[in-house]
């Protein structure tokens, strides 16, 4: 009977272990740290297709995971941060992108310039893979605006600017929106490779690993 006893006891702490392990993996991935896998080029060359990085969900505010309602408030987002946020247009999808206007900036590109607030801004993270110049009747990809952010939004674009499905094409982002702040890449390699392969292994970009995300 004892023997019972103690065979329950030890099933009932293994139980125990894994329910606590369950909700502080789930209490760290809704308001410390999430990861987030580089899918696309839109943040070239600063981000690459197959990095893997983590986020700070808690440097912008402690946020009600359904709503994105903030129960305890930090810092709003500053210009050059990179954010991962929830598309608008599909909030099921995550985007990252960086920020290059908050609440109040006004925005405007010409000829793949972009200003704020009347001033060049100068970024050595952005590249340019066109010299072809569109008007602004083609579209707003290298002429755009003025337009001012809202209250409550920021205004995002993404490093590879001829080749980024952002903000000059969709609006604004909700701060409400915004998951966190990206901050460092824990791992990377070519998603081109395929996965079970010689080559995708050595395909691991060892020199990035540990970079903080700038």
């Amino acid at each position: 009977m004892s023997q019972q006893k103690s065979d329950k006891s030890v099933v009932r702490e293994y139980a125990e272990a894994i329910v606590i392990a369950i909700i502080l993996a789930l209490f760290i991935r809704s308001f410390v740290v999430q990861a987030f896998k580089i899918p696309s080029g839109s943040m070239l060359s600063t981000l690459q297709i197959g990095d893997h990085l983590l986020v700070n969900k808690f440097i912008y505010g402690v946020k009600v995971p359904m709503n994105g309602g903030i129960i305890i408030p930090w810092k709003s987002p500053s210009r050059d941060d990179i954010v991962v946020f929830r598309f608008p247009k599909d909030r099921s999808i995550d985007y990252i992108k960086r920020v290059v206007g908050v609440a109040g900036d006004t925005i405007e590109i010409k000829n793949k310039q972009l200003f704020i607030n009347g001033e060049a801004n100068q970024n050595p993270h952005i590249q340019f893979t066109s010299k072809d110049i569109m008007k602004a009747s083609a579209g707003p990809r290298d002429n755009m605006g003025p337009v001012r952010v809202p209250e409550g939004s920021i205004f995002v674009m993404g490093d590879n600017r001829d080749n980024s499905f952002d903000s000059r094409f969709w609006g604004f982002v909700p701060l409400k929106d915004v998951l966190g702040k990206a901050f460092i890449l824990y791992w990377s390699w070519d998603l081109e490779k395929p996965l079970m392969s010689l080559d995708r292994l050595t395909s691991v970009r060892w020199n990035r690993i540990g970079d903080l995300v700038r």
